[in-house]
């Protein structure tokens, strides 16, 4: 089987039962599938490896999915991304968010440009239907800290850069304006 396709079912599978945050509780599988898409259309990543990983982001973190799963699976380089984008569960909520700032500008290639899409598409939806119960000050805190992620993922991809420099400047004026 194609290996893209068998990640996309791999992760639809480990994701089935998740939803989004947003009001219209939409599949989480969209996310990462929006994510391996923003890759490819947005930053012209061809590279199988990287599409693949980007499919799997979540799923060691978010689901029962292994390590060993992924790389018994889908092989080492691509485990290796996977897990270059996991954050420790284990961690408090405030030490895993300032530890991506931190490890940020220290990833592969790679995982920057997963990282970067995955934060681009999270402002995205942000900006388009944001979580039920968020109010503007905790919207407006997420696009700074996610901001501070992103300044240490850019310089790999310029397309992918630009894109996450939009959303940002989109999220902060659409939140200025719900403010006033």
């Amino acid at each position: 089987m194609n290996a893209l396709l068998d990640a996309v079912l791999f992760a639809a599978d480990k994701h089935s039962d998740q939803r989004r945050k947003n009001a219209a509780g939409t599949p989480y599988i969209n996310h990462p599938i929006e994510v391996a898409d923003h890759l490819a259309r947005v930053g012209n990543v061809a590279d199988q490896s990287i599409l693949i990983a980007a499919l799997l982001h979540d799923t060691v973190e978010d689901t029962e999915a292994t390590e060993s799963e992924i790389r018994e699976r889908f092989g080492c380089d691509i485990a290796a991304l996977v897990m270059e984008c996991t954050d420790d569960k284990s961690l408090p909520k405030q030490e895993r968010k300032r530890l991506q700032v931190v490890n940020a500008p220290h990833k592969s290639d790679g995982a920057k440009q997963i990282k970067l899409a995955d934060k681009t598409c999270n402002l995205r939806t942000m900006l388009d239907d944001p979580p039920q119960d968020w109010p503007i000050s905790r919207q407006l805190e997420y696009v700074r800290w996610a901001n501070e992620v992103i300044a240490g993922l850019k310089g790999i991809n310029e397309a992918l850069d630009n894109a996450a420099d939009a959303v940002v400047r989109d999220c902060l004026e659409h939140l200025k304006r719900q403010a006033s």
